[in-house]
């Protein structure tokens, strides 16, 4: 099947974009191809652009550009002073990224988004709760690398290269220690040097955009029954990605329009 890259016009776009029109093409994109060391990330709304929950979060609410930095430190710096209530492991007090990963894991709105090495995984995050188009993002480590080398577990490397807020470069990793949820997911984060701009808008200036990120359009009429099934099948779940009570919770969402013998939507059998 041809894959669709939408428009030609590459002056409003150097990276690019696959339009599926099938679970099949999705698997034989991603399947013993170049994509297999990249990491994705999934979302249910294709039409919004990629931006940390930080950047949407001070975007909304209209606070000063001019007050992000010290915002954003404060923030940081507030979590670290109440959270030890409520830790049976503290991470040393310099190790930011460590404290980052953690504020993210529950909730916070911080600069790092959440990737994962799976594509099975952002499909998932892509198709189960959309009713329109979901999309895939997919970030090659590689051209990441090349542009800047920003070492995140050493005292004072975060306020080094992120909270000065100046230059417009993306990097990717983990904390040495992973919590639950990072490794159930196959998880990594990709990490903005800034926050007003897309992740897209930042890596359209690499050198090498068109083999740096590409955006997968998953449109859920065509998609979503045959993928959500085969994850289910594969056991990617929210139970199985959020392993704990309020993941097995959510999962339950899924069970209602899921049978093993039938459709419930039409209440025909299922093909053997």
């Amino acid at each position: 099947m041809p894959i669709s890259t939408g428009s030609r016009n590459r002056k409003s776009r150097d990276y690019r974009v696959i339009r599926l029109q099938s679970w099949e093409q999705y698997l034989s994109v991603i399947t013993d191809t170049r994509y297999r060391n990249w990491a994705f990330r999934g979302q249910r709304d294709a039409s919004k652009p990629l931006f940390s929950a930080i950047s949407r979060y001070l975007m909304a609410f209209r606070v000063d550009p001019r007050a992000w930095p010290e915002q954003e430190e404060r923030v940081l710096r507030i979590f670290k002073r109440k959270a030890i209530h409520f830790l049976d492991h503290v991470p040393e007090r310099d190790d930011d990224f460590q404290w980052l990963a953690l504020m993210q894991d529950h909730g916070a709105p911080t600069r790092l988004l959440d990737f994962t090495w799976s594509p099975y995984v952002a499909a998932f995050f892509a198709l189960h709760n959309t009713t329109d188009e979901g999309v895939i993002w997919a970030c090659n480590p590689v051209e990441i690398a090349k542009a800047k080398r920003v070492e995140l577990d050493k005292p004072g490397s975060f306020r080094k290269y992120f909270l000065s807020d100046s230059s417009p470069f993306v990097w990717m990793g983990e904390p040495y220690a992973m919590n639950r949820r990072l490794i159930a997911q196959s998880g990594t984060f990709l990490v903005p040097g800034v926050l007003d701009q897309s992740i897209e808008s930042i890596l359209k200036s690499y050198p090498n955009p068109n083999n740096t990120l590409i955006k997968f359009i998953a449109p859920a009429k065509k998609i979503r029954d045959n993928g959500m099934r085969e994850l289910y099948r594969m056991n990617i779940t929210q139970a199985s990605l959020f392993p704990d009570l309020d993941g097995l919770a959510r999962s339950l969402a899924y069970e209602l329009e899921f049978h093993w013998a039938y459709d419930p939507r039409t209440m025909k059998p299922i093909r053997k």
